[in-house]
C-alpha cells in the first residue's frame, strides 16, 4: 500500500514550474513507488494522473532502470536510482571526509555512529557504521526520522531556537517512545544548544539512546550532525555525559576539515 506523505514534505502544495507539469508527473511517480506504492492505481492516485497517463510514464520509467516492474507491477525503485544515489552522496564531501572518522569511533566505542543531514526538514541518515555489540539500530542509509525526537536530529536544530515549537508541534502526531512534552523538549534544547551537544533518551525508539553533536562548513552554518547510539545497558547517564566530548571533539575534527574555524566542543 501507498503510504502518506512523510512530515515534512509539502509536494502538495508546490506548483512545478510552467511547462514542466509532465516532469513532475513522473518525480511524483518515483516518489510515490519510493514510499511504497507497488500497483499503478496507487501510482496514479498519488501522481495525481490517470492510469493511462501513469501506465506511459511507469513503463519509460521502467526501460530507463528508474524503476523496476515485475509483470506490470510490483515495482519498485531501480538500479538507475541506486547509481544516481550514491553519485549524489559521495558529490558532498561531508559523507566523505567523515567516512574515515566515523569508522574509527565506531571501532574504537564498538557502538553505531550515525551520519545525517537535514532534508524536507526531516533527519535524512547519509551514513551509518554498525556497532559491535548489543541490539542492531534499525536506522539505515537514506531512511528519515523526525527532527524532535532523534538526537541527530536536535543536533541539527541547535542553531534555530525559531523552529524548535513549530518543529516539535508538526511532528507531534508523529508515534513516539516516550511522553515528551513540549515544554521538555524546548527546556531540553536551550540546555543542548548551550552545551552544542544533543542527547536521544529514547525519545525515538525504546531502549536506544544517543549522543549527537553538530558539524559545521567554512561559514560556521550546520550542515550535518553525528551521533553514538546504543541500547539501555550500554548506554547510562555516566556514559552519555562521558561521551560528550568525544562526539563533540569528533564533530569539531569533521568541522575543520570543511574549514570551520571557531569554537570547538
Amino acid at each position: 500500500m501507498a503510504t502518506d506523505p512523510e512530515p515534512g514534505t509539502d509536494d502538495s502544495i508546490k506548483e512545478p514550474p510552467p511547462g514542466t507539469l509532465t516532469l513532475a508527473r513522473g518525480l511524483d511517480i518515483l516518489r510515490a513507488v519510493g514510499r511504497g506504492a507497488t500497483n499503478l492505481n496507487e501510482v496514479a492516485e498519488a501522481a495525481g494522473i490517470g492510469k493511462s497517463a501513469a501506465q506511459r510514464m511507469v513503463k519509460l520509467l521502467v526501460q530507463r532502470g528508474f524503476l523496476r516492474s515485475t509483470h506490470g507491477t510490483d515495482f519498485s525503485l531501480g538500479p538507475a536510482l541506486i547509481e544516481l544515489g550514491f553519485h549524489a552522496l559521495y558529490q558532498s564531501p561531508v559523507p566523505v571526509i567523515a567516512k574515515p572518522i566515523l569508522e574509527e569511533l565506531a571501532r574504537k566505542y564498538q557502538d553505531t555512529v550515525h551520519l545525517a543531514v537535514e532534508d524536507e526538514s526531516q533527519v535524512l541518515y547519509v551514513d551509518k557504521v554498525p556497532g559491535t555489540r548489543g541490539a542492531q539500530m534499525r536506522s539505515r542509509v537514506g531512511q528519515r526520522m523526525p527532527l524532535s525526537r532523534t538526537g541527530i536530529g536536535k543536533a541539527l536544530l541547535l542553531d534555530t531556537p525559531d523552529r524548535w515549537e513549530s518543529t516539535f508541534d508538526s511532528e507531534s502526531p508523529i508515534e513516539q517512545a516516550t511522553h515528551q512534552t513540549k515544554t521538555s523538549f524546548l527546556k531540553r534544547m536551550k540546555f543542548y544548544a548551550a552545551e552544542g551537544i544533543a542527547l536521544d533518551l529514547e525519545d525515538n525508539e525504546p531502549g536506544i539512546r544517543c549522543v549527537a553533536a553538530p558539524i559545521r562548513d567554512g561559514s560556521g552554518q550546520i550542515v550535518a550532525a553525528i551521533s553514538m547510539s546504543a541500547t539501555n545497558p550500554y548506554m547510562p547517564d555516566e556514559r552519555m555525559a562521558a561521551l560528550k566530548s568525544v562526539m563533540g571533539s569528533t564533530a569539531a575534527q569533521i568541522s575543520r576539515k570543511l574549514g570551520y574555524s571557531g569554537k570547538t566542543y
